[in-house]
């Protein structure tokens, strides 16, 4: 088989680690091709994050401390693993990029990436050196993007030509490791593909190579029924839709974006989550035509934290076309991600659940946009909120399942701030108080006997 393996930031943790991953794809690569994708060590994107902010923003001493802490970490590891030269010379490229951003003092987009992508340079060099084999960064493996920095779309037809054309070849003489996460533009300029862009990366990648499978290697055994430290007897799902795998890849960092699903769902690729640490797992399949589970519509309960809630409401809005659209264009502008939508049938109020983070940003572009053009009297904001959701392809056409939820809630004791369905009736989701959102999970999790499905 040509599988496509993407090692997680916690399975790059280190030299132990490292070395324990590189032995996976080598031992799979005694009977299959296999091109290997890695994200940057745990933590090292937080860390060149704050290194790019902090030579814009001309603090010298601080961006020297940062340095020196990537330095030591990656050189330790590359001592162990034979890779020293190579992490070196990445090292004081990543010094020049500094050095730039310093002159520059201020951080464009372009140059955020130009430091962040350093992350994955550096953890493809050190699993290079621990597998002995060819190290590729996403734009020479042919990934090419659009000029939109920071959060960067492939384009598609022309990233697949590549692709196989520089990688194809290389795979016949043994495994190949490439960066995930970045990419360049058509004029060569590095770009990054934003959220869950290794996981993005190793699809293109899948897609592109006609892969037989692309696992997903992370520090959890696949996806579950919900996140075991609030429910204990959450259960793996074996094998879901790629339609169900979106909709939980909205709730909780531990599954795959859906920016990544997306060259699954298109190119039909056999997704596989599995954990790093326990390899003889079968971990989670992903596929486009999963069977369904006829007693359990619902295949998971799941919750999303530290969210905001943004209420605009007054009369003027009853009636008046265009409402909605100004609050949304408002928002787009900004760059803020809205997670779930409700509206009054009267038209008296519209509320959005964005992240507490975004919640002042998103609460200032609608009172530009909204209050003096008289779409609206009050925008109000309630931070502390959760959304939870319960998700299933059953879900569609399967009379009684809102029912069985508000029912289930409200035996909780749970009050509910927001209702929100999607057109494709796989999810229903409720905003609660923050306090009350594990208990919302648990009571959800009960009511639909989730413990038993598979």
């Amino acid at each position: 088989m040509l599988i496509v393996m993407k090692f997680g930031g916690t399975s790059m943790a280190g030299a132990a680690k490292i070395r324990g991953s590189a032995a996976i794809a080598i031992d799979a690569a005694r009977q299959h091709r296999v091109v290997t994708v890695v994200s940057a060590m745990d933590g090292v994107t937080e860390q060149l994050l704050d290194l790019a902010a902090a030579a814009a923003s001309g603090d010298n001493a601080e961006a020297q401390r940062l340095l020196a802490v990537l330095r030591t970490d990656h050189e330790a590891a590359a001592t162990e693993l034979g890779a020293v030269d190579a992490i070196r010379e990445v090292l004081k490229k990543l010094e020049h990029a500094v050095a730039g951003v310093a002159a520059a003092g201020s951080l464009t987009p372009r140059l955020r990436d130009s430091i962040v992508a350093f992350g994955e340079v550096l953890a493809a060099r050190l699993m290079g050196g621990a597998m002995n084999c060819p190290v590729l960064e996403g734009q020479e493996a042919g990934i090419i993007t659009d000029d939109r920095f920071g959060e960067a779309d492939p384009l598609m037809e022309t990233s697949m030509l590549q692709v196989r054309r520089t990688v194809e070849p290389l795979l016949a003489r043994g495994p190949v490791v490439v960066t995930g996460f970045i990419a360049a533009n058509q004029h060569g300029v590095r770009t990054t593909l934003g959220r869950g862009g290794s996981d993005y990366t190793a699809t293109i990648l899948g897609a592109a190579l006609r892969a037989d499978e692309v696992w997903i290697w992370s520090d959890v055994d696949g996806l579950l029924t919900a996140d075991p430290r609030v429910v204990k007897d959450a259960r793996l799902l074996t094998h879901i839709g790629a339609a169900e795998a979106v909709e939980m890849g909205k709730f909780g960092a531990k599954s795959m974006h859906p920016r990544a699903l997306e060259p699954a769902a298109q190119y039909r690729l056999r997704v596989r989550m599995r954990n790093t640490f326990k390899p003889e797992g079968a971990g989670t399949l992903i596929t486009s035509d999963a069977p369904m589970d006829a007693a359990h519509p619902v295949r998971a309960a799941q919750a999303l934290k530290k969210m905001a809630l943004l209420t605009v409401g007054g009369a003027g809005m009853v009636g008046r076309p265009g409402t909605a659209a100004a609050m949304f264009d408002a928002l787009a502008v900004a760059r803020v991600n809205v997670h779930m939508i409700s509206q009054s049938v009267s038209e008296a109020g519209i509320s959005v659940v964005v992240g507490e983070g975004q919640a002042d940003q998103a609460r200032a572009a609608l009172q530009r946009a909204l209050l003096p053009a008289g779409y609206a009297r009050t925008i109000d904001v309630q931070e502390g909120v959760s959304i939870v959701a319960v998700i299933g392809p059953g879900m569609k056409g399967t009379p009684g399942i809102a029912a069985k939820a508000f029912t289930a809630l409200a035996e909780a004791r749970i009050n509910l701030i927001a209702i929100a369905q999607g057109s494709s009736e796989l999810s229903i989701s409720v905003a609660v108080l923050e306090s009350a959102g594990a208990d919302a999970v648990r009571a959800l999790h009960a009511a639909f006997d989730l413990s038993t499905t598979r």
